[in-house]
């Protein structure tokens, strides 16, 4: 059984964000966020840990994210943070479908 270290690491990174929009701008949106979707896809590289084939939680919580963060990056321009997310995000969903 191989552990889904990158889901992991994406999830992390997800949770971090959520934590500093919270502690650099007071954003509770981007902590509710954070935390909702980097929890969401620990499960899904969790699930992913168990079953190689069962992807569709990370790739449903992934596809997510790179639609709004790409949305919100098109809207502001700016690369920090929408488009790292946005960046991210699909390349965790071209990852899962090829996986």
């Amino acid at each position: 059984m191989a552990v889904d270290w990158l889901g992991f690491g994406y999830a992390a990174a997800i949770l971090f964000g959520g934590f500093m929009g919270y502690k650099r701008k007071g954003s509770l949106m981007s902590l509710i966020a954070g935390l909702f979707f980097g929890g969401i896809s620990a499960y899904g590289a969790f699930k992913i840990t168990l079953d190689p084939q069962d992807k569709w939680t990370s790739l449903v919580a992934s596809g997510a994210l790179a639609a709004v963060m790409g949305i919100r990056f098109k809207k502001s321009g700016k690369l920090m943070p929408a488009g790292i997310m946005a960046g991210l995000s699909l390349m965790m969903v071209v990852r899962l479908l090829i996986l």
